[in-house]
């Protein structure tokens, strides 16, 4: 089969740093390939060089004879004052299409995409609705390899799962093959047929598999015990060829004379394989808390926003205590965001966005921690030096003072970064700034607004298990599905109508919006007026719930063991080096979680039948 597009050989360097070397890559037609590495490890730059945007340092690009390529970057830039129709319009421009032409190709996108009011301007559209406007754009040419770069930023998990039925459909305008940058695990693993890293842990610049991510995690599982196997294997061997040097060859024969040499090169080897295998380095994130017992952090009642005559959301009660990690769901303006600045204004009593209507209680003296979406706190002048630590050439973190250089490289920078302005970074690498930042203010409660835009796999894997960890209240503003299943407990949906809900999971809320959509007969998001919770039931406890009471405690012991031995479990290096059987027991983990909760509610329900007994 004749590829479409490739490349062979490309190496790519920014002053003395390497990006990447060595990198081969085939596109056929039917390829849908997923783009992953490090920040920084050039992903961005790769697609410019494919796109023809950016020259390689070294290294051929073969492009099929008439080849169109739709390209869609991170950043999204549009006429603002103009309307979605006129945009895609425009963009028609170049085309030698004829005016019948132009305007099925337009609106057939725009209707395709579900634009509500496709006449209005750019400028009042929200961070989603203008991703949608710019892939119906890259797909304006009807191209042949649509090469996106991290699509899923900005968009809603409506528009997330939009995007994966585009990708999956055979329509006119589908391309042939894609290539795409992303590190939604949950976007790659219903959409790409083969994976790609970028990394130079690889000694050909990259790893390949045929497949989807899961496929993806086992073969890079497998190929990184070999390269560890590797080294082991190496470093024996150089410590025998070393101790044969140290005793000395009896005779300058030509068979000493190359043993002397192949030990120097098993030496390089070595070195080599060593460098790469540990360049996989993972950022280190821990969230400070306060150490605070207080069980109730924040109590709002009855709050209620809206704006320009429209509600975000009306009679939303929200009580957030230690342990509670609640996750935000809802489309792009459905009010997330403002409830996240109105929480995080809460300590302030003097500036930030207030409610329209309702009260908000906090503990004594609470701390309350935000990661804005918007990134508005990052000067771009600024270097990373100061960026990291402002007040000087160190910081003081948990009570320790650590040298600027020591909490870079906790955020995989190196030392020769500290003098690159911020505005130079990539994505990522401004949000692991961010997260720094972050770490160093003890907090009872952390406001997190999209937190995971443009951080790489082996970031959010960390960020997830800090979260997890972290003993306060979280509230978390994602669309990053699975770090919603890993972290969240309880899931505070929005239907952009004003009204709100409660839910387990977010497959549950989800559900409740494919129904809707399906048109069947749903009920109402919960009312966030009370938390959804067992009611008691009044009167005395019957002889079985009697029993059920009585061997409660030590269910609850027996599953609080277990959940022990699998935290003890997964912590074993040869269970952390085996995907499948992690996976295995981080679902177990999750299971036997839930089942405490509910012992434990339980316990609770019949606790209080048991006070009204006594009482009665």
């Amino acid at each position: 089969m004749c590829a479409l597009l490739s490349c062979q050989g490309l190496t790519k360097a920014f002053g003395t740093q390497e990006l990447f070397s060595g990198v081969t890559l085939v596109i056929h037609a039917g390829d849908i390939i997923g783009l992953i590495g490090p920040n920084g490890s050039g992903k961005s730059t790769l697609l410019n060089i494919l796109c023809g945007l950016e020259q390689a340092d070294s290294g051929v690009i073969f492009v099929q004879k008439l080849l169109r390529i739709g390209y869609l970057p991170q950043d999204d830039v549009f006429a603002e004052e103009a309307g979605c129709t006129d945009n895609l319009f425009a963009a028609c421009a170049g085309l030698d299409l004829d005016e019948a032409e132009q305007y099925n190709r337009v609106h057939a996108l725009l209707s395709r995409a579900q634009f509500p009011d496709p006449q209005q301007p750019v400028r009042l559209l929200s961070g989603g609705w203008r991703k949608r406007l710019a892939v119906c754009r890259a797909l304006i040419n009807r191209p042949d390899v649509l090469i996106m770069d991290e699509p899923t930023n900005h968009l809603d998990i409506e528009g997330i799962l939009w995007l994966e039925r585009l990708m999956r459909s055979t329509l006119p305008e589908s391309p042939a093959a894609v290539l795409v940058v992303s590190h939604d695990r949950h976007f790659l693993e219903n959409t790409v047929n083969r994976m790609v890293e970028l990394s130079p842990v690889y000694p050909e610049g990259s790893f390949q598999v045929r497949g989807g991510y899961t496929d993806f995690l086992e073969k890079k599982a497998d190929y990184l015990l070999q390269r560890q196997s590797l080294e082991e294997r190496l470093a024996n061997k150089v410590r025998r060829e070393t101790e044969w040097l140290r005793r000395g060859p009896k005779a300058r024969t030509t068979k000493a004379r190359y043993r002397i040499e192949e030990a120097g090169r098993l030496q390089d080897e070595l070195g080599e394989i060593q460098e790469q295998n540990r360049s996989l380095g993972q950022v280190g994130i821990a969230f400070d808390a306060t150490g605070r017992k207080t069980k109730k952090l924040l109590t709002a009642t009855g709050l209620e926003k809206g704006f320009n005559g429209q509600m975000l959301f009306t009679h939303l009660n929200i009580n957030l205590t230690p342990g509670l990690r609640l996750g935000l769901l809802g489309r792009n303006g459905s009010g997330k965001s403002t409830l996240m600045q109105i929480l995080a204004s809460a300590a302030n009593h003097n500036n930030g966005l207030t409610p329209d209507a309702g009260s908000i209680a906090l503990a004594d003296s609470l701390r309350i921690v935000s990661f804005d979406q918007r990134r508005q706190a990052l000067d771009p002048d600024v270097t990373l030096r100061r960026a990291l630590a402002p007040e000087g050439d160190s910081v003081l973190y948990q009570g320790q003072s650590l040298h600027v250089v020591t909490w870079a490289r906790r955020f995989l920078f190196r030392a020769d970064q500290l003098d690159t302005p911020v505005c130079r970074l990539s994505g990522g690498e401004q949000a692991r700034i961010l997260i720094a930042r972050l770490m160093l203010h003890p907090a009872d409660i952390l406001l997190l607004d999209e937190p995971t835009n443009d951080l790489d796999i082996p970031s959010l894997d960390v960020l997830e298990e800090s979260l997890c960890e972290f003993p306060g209240a979280l509230v978390l503003v994602t669309h990053d599905r699975f770090l919603l299943d890993r972290v969240c407990n309880l899931v505070l949906g929005f239907d952009g109508a004003g009204r709100a809900g409660y839910f387990a999971d977010y497959d549950q809320w989800l559900a409740m919006l494919e129904a809707k959509e399906r048109g069947e007969a749903v009920s109402s998001p919960p009312q966030t007026e009370k938390k959804p919770a067992a009611k008691p039931r009044s009167g005395k406890l019957s002889y079985m719930d009697q029993r059920e009471y009585d061997q409660m405690e030590g269910k609850i012991l027996a599953a609080e063991a277990r959940l022990g031995e699998i935290e003890a479990l997964m912590a074993e290096p040869e269970v952390a080096a085996n995907p499948g059987q992690l996976q295995r027991y981080w679902q177990e983990q999750q299971t036997v979680q839930a089942q405490t909760e509910r012992l434990y509610d339980r316990w609770n329900e019949l606790e209080q039948l048991r006070q009204e007994q006594t009482t009665g």
